[in-house]
């Protein structure tokens, strides 16, 4: 009797449900089973840690037990008074500048020299180029502090037996340098993955235009500006993107240099939330600067998307 039931009811549902209907109810459960378990993990791991950051942030908390000491906004506003958070900033600041202004341009002249040059062994120094984005940046950072160290660095030999009356120098003990001399790891550790990337996108930019404009007279300059550049424009903005991101989410190669010192003078973001908060026990302040930093780039990310990415979607190819 119980078969003959499910059996009818089956029978009914098909002729009160139209076939698209049902289609569709069945593709959305499809697409559920595969669906839900991802979000689930992205919930668990990501959405629900960040929504209890928000919550630790208005805390004095050292990770352990119930939240009981509430502080309101104190922890925003210390951060706000602190000196060496305003160091971390104002170095997050200048890492990015500096990228923007050094690291991305050597990265295009060399995909340009490499890509587009008549350059002998072109494949080799491809190779070469690219291999330190290979190494981790644990290995980076060792390698690095071996050939800045203040005595025995291979920087200091090389240029005390180049420059003459040259005295070493403490490229990550002097509080002045540090941060440029992180700046210039960084540059040596990711140039040759932009360079790949604008490598790729040079496969985008016919070479039939660029030789037609020398054969009407223009010269490198011109060919660049008016044809290979503006051509490379979804490229150029991507990287800019992808470099101002990297520059506030540094973390592994600043601390292995330098720990953030000396003195602080190469705290950036990353190295003081887990000094000052993960390191110190102090976890309720760690989660009120980890959300000042999610700030800055999460409005960095959404205004440069709608102000600048939304012309590659609409197929703007000008810089």
């Amino acid at each position: 009797m119980a078969v003959m039931n499910l059996k009818a009811i089956s029978e009914a549902y098909q002729q009160t449900v139209p076939n698209k209907a049902r289609r569709t109810i069945r593709n959305i459960l499809v697409a559920s089973v595969f669906v839900l378990p991802g979000m689930a993990v992205f919930f668990v791991f990501l959405l629900l840690p960040m929504i209890e950051s928000v919550q630790f942030g208005f805390y004095k908390w050292d990770g352990l037990g119930p939240l009981q000491d509430y502080r309101g906004l104190d922890n925003y506003e210390k951060a706000f008074n602190h000196e060496v958070f305003r160091t971390a900033i104002t170095n997050s600041f200048r890492i990015m500048a500096l990228s923007l202004l050094i690291q991305l341009p050597i990265a295009m002249s060399l995909a340009l020299m490499v890509g587009r040059g008549n350059l002998p062994g072109r494949r080799i120094f491809r190779l070469l180029l690219f291999l330190p984005y290979v190494f981790s940046e644990v290995i980076t950072a060792l390698i690095w502090r071996y050939v800045m160290h203040p005595t025995d660095g291979l920087l200091n030999w090389f240029l005390g037996h180049s420059v003459p009356g040259y005295d070493n120098v403490g490229w990550l003990a002097d509080k002045d340098i540090a941060i440029y001399s992180v700046f210039i790891v960084l540059t040596w550790k990711y140039f040759g993955f932009y360079m790949i990337l604008y490598m790729a996108g040079l496969q985008g930019v016919p070479k039939d235009l660029e030789d037609a404009a020398r054969v009407d007279g223009a010269n490198i300059v011109q060919v660049l500006s008016r044809i290979t550049l503006p051509l490379m424009g979804s490229t150029i903005r991507l990287t800019v993107f992808l470099s101002v991101l990297g520059a506030f989410q540094q973390f592994v190669l600043v601390w292995v240099l330098t720990g953030g010192g000396p003195v602080n003078a190469s705290q950036i973001m990353g190295t003081y939330i887990y000094k000052f908060g993960i390191k110190s026990f102090n976890l309720g302040y760690g989660a009120a600067v980890a959300l000042i930093l999610f700030a800055i780039t999460l409005i960095f990310s959404i205004g440069y998307q709608r102000m600048i990415l939304h012309q590659d979607f609409a197929g703007d190819i000008s810089l």
